[in-house]
């Protein structure tokens, strides 16, 4: 029934959402409608902070307990933010060609999110290769890690560093935005958090059937 609800408020407020974006906010004076993407772009990029933040939780729970729940915890929010990461990086392109010219620039903040992708993908590319649920969780722990380190050094890459990407504009430090256009990235947060807090349900909850069946199989091969 709690993921019921969580699903109708997912919708609702995407929805609402995607009126703010297109037909409530102001058209930005100098990049136009391509401004719009600023909106679901920034909780995107947040929401592959927070995937790091508790696959790191993940970590540090199962080096603790030694519980494979934990584990299962990092790999739900190492999947995620392959998913929001990516989704980040396309939309960053999107708003770039019309805006700047290139689709991609190497510049710090855009590379170390694409690193902070990579490592995510790597996690689960070793964790394929590993059958053993607590050696597997062990291993793939370092890129839990190693993603947590990325996360501070890609925040501040852009106070630290002059590049193409834009400087802070809601973060400590930025220009600010109009009323309708605070209002509307908030309401793009909470759409985004409350479907980044619904597929982590969903994805945890298939985790578990996933290693029942893992152990399921260990079990009758065994047998055989």
């Amino acid at each position: 029934m709690k993921l019921k609800v969580l699903a109708i408020l997912t919708l609702v407020s995407m929805l609402t959402a995607l009126y703010m974006i297109f037909l409530y906010a102001p058209r930005e004076a100098l990049q136009g409608d391509a401004m719009r993407i600023f909106y679901i772009h920034v909780p995107l990029a947040i929401s592959g902070y927070v995937s790091a933040f508790l696959l790191f939780i993940g970590v540090i729970g199962f080096f603790r307990t030694g519980d494979l729940k934990w584990d299962r915890f990092g790999e739900t929010a190492a999947a995620l933010g392959v998913t929001f990461i990516s989704a980040q990086l396309i939309t960053g392109s999107l708003w770039s060609r019309p805006i700047w010219g290139p689709w991609w620039v190497w510049d710090a903040r855009t590379t170390l999110q694409l690193v902070l992708d990579l490592i995510f993908i790597a996690y689960f590319m070793l964790r394929s290769y590993l059958p053993d649920p607590q050696k597997r969780a062990k291993l793939s722990a370092v890129f839990g890690l190693l993603g947590m380190i990325d996360v501070p050094i890609n925040y501040l890459s852009i106070y630290l560093v002059r590049t193409q990407h834009p400087q802070a504009v809601v973060s400590p430090g930025g220009g600010g935005v109009s009323p309708e256009m605070g209002l509307t990235l908030t309401v793009s947060f909470t759409a985004v958090g409350l479907l980044y807090a619904y597929l982590f349900n969903r994805r945890l909850a298939i985790a578990k059937v996933e290693e029942e069946v893992d152990y399921l199989e260990q079990v009758v091969l065994a047998h055989e």
